[in-house]
């Protein structure tokens, strides 16, 4: 009876001791892992789940239970002896040497694989740079380079690149009697990039968005000026200077909506879900709103080009009538202005506001007519 049950414990022993540690002369590839582990990213380092300690807990406790169970097998030559006294033989197997040998083996079974995890887990280092540097002071050096966009695109396929990287780790990682997942912390590492890559990217469509704002401003003010009633010659002044402004505009247009239309580009490419539904086209949008505003120039044009004649006859007569009115104005300062002797300060502070509320009712059409006659090609 002793014997065979030495022989199952052993054996029990053995095939646990051959299951995690392999065979002595059997290659070390043979061995298959018996334990699955999840290696996880908290916080800023990389953990096993359940880890090291806990294996080896557990595989010495499946060591016990094997040794433990004989305790309930008594020897059969103790009938006379009572039961709470007889001798099981747990305390003979326990003290087999073969039994003690492999116990011990059991016991420190995972030890040796602890470097090999340990270099695994540190294989994860080279990505310590997502929590340990800062994303918003990381941004702001950045900023203060006054980065160009390829500086952006570049930054980009960077994060990009590191993604494919964490992506390529394989999945199982197998360690002796461990097979270790890689599963969540490649999770973890993904979505620190993720942040990284979104606050980059954030940025770049707060610039992007800033420029196509103003541009459609641009348009918008022009437009208004355009459509703006032409009334007298300050009008007609006001809307051919941004008739004008619409000339020149058309040889460099291209040149601003490019950059817009790249960096809205670029966002599309790397990570889209930023754009807001009414910028996906952007360069479309552009273009067809200064089209637009190139037809209803040239229109306000022709629309002005019968009615310059009569303005410019109006200019002329505004000018000589002017002219007469500055000497009438001249004339009476001098006669009845502040510097006629004998009259009191007083008196002569108020011809003085009197004088400079009608000066600058004539300085006001005075720099109405001057650009009145710019616009008609007169001469001052």
């Amino acid at each position: 009876m002793y014997q065979a049950l030495l022989h199952a414990t052993k054996y029990s022993l053995n095939q646990m001791k051959e299951r995690i540690c392999g065979r002595r002369n059997a290659p070390k590839l043979v061995l298959k892992p018996f334990f699955e582990v999840d290696v996880h990213l908290e916080g800023d380092v990389c953990n096993l789940k359940p880890s090291l300690e806990e294996v080896q807990s557990a595989i010495n406790r499946a060591a016990s239970h094997v040794l433990k169970s004989t305790k309930r097998v008594q020897n059969w030559n103790q009938k006379d002896i009572p039961e709470d006294q007889r001798e099981p033989f747990y305390d003979w197997i326990a003290k087999d040497k073969e039994i003690v040998k492999v116990i011990l083996l059991l016991t420190g079974s995972i030890q040796g694989t602890k470097n090999n995890v340990k270099k695994f887990l540190e294989s994860f280092e080279k990505y310590n740079w997502l929590w340990k540097q800062k994303i918003d002071e990381s941004l702001k050096r950045f900023n203060s380079k006054n980065p160009m966009l390829e500086d952006f695109e570049n930054k980009l396929k960077e994060f990009v690149q590191f993604e494919d990287e964490i992506n390529h780790i394989d999945n199982y990682h197998k360690i002796g009697a461990l097979n270790l997942k890689s599963e969540s912390v490649k999770l973890g590492l993904t979505r620190w990039i993720g942040m990284w890559k979104s606050a980059f990217s954030k940025d770049l469509h707060k610039k992007a968005k800033t420029h196509l704002e103003s541009l459609t401003d641009d348009i918008k003010q022009i437009r208004l000026k355009i459509e703006k009633p032409v009334k007298d010659i300050d009008s007609l002044g006001s809307v051919m200077y941004a008739l004008e402004e619409i000339r020149k505009k058309e040889s460099e247009i291209e040149l601003q909506f490019r950059p817009v239309s790249e960096m809205y580009s670029l966002l599309e490419t790397y990570i889209h879900d930023v754009i807001e539904k009414e910028e996906s086209d952007v360069s479309s949008i552009l273009e067809k709103d200064w089209a637009k505003l190139v037809i209803d120039a040239e229109a306000v044009r022709n629309q002005l080009q019968g009615q310059q004649a009569e303005f410019k006859k109006s200019l002329i007569v505004g000018i000589n009538n002017l002219i007469i009115d500055v000497e009438e104005f001249r004339k009476n300062f001098e006669k009845n202005g502040p510097m006629v002797p004998g009259i009191e300060p007083k008196e002569a502070l108020n011809r003085l506001r009197m004088f400079s509320d009608e000066y600058s009712v004539r300085k006001r059409k005075y720099d109405s007519y001057f650009a009145g006659e710019t616009l008609f090609g007169l001469p001052h």
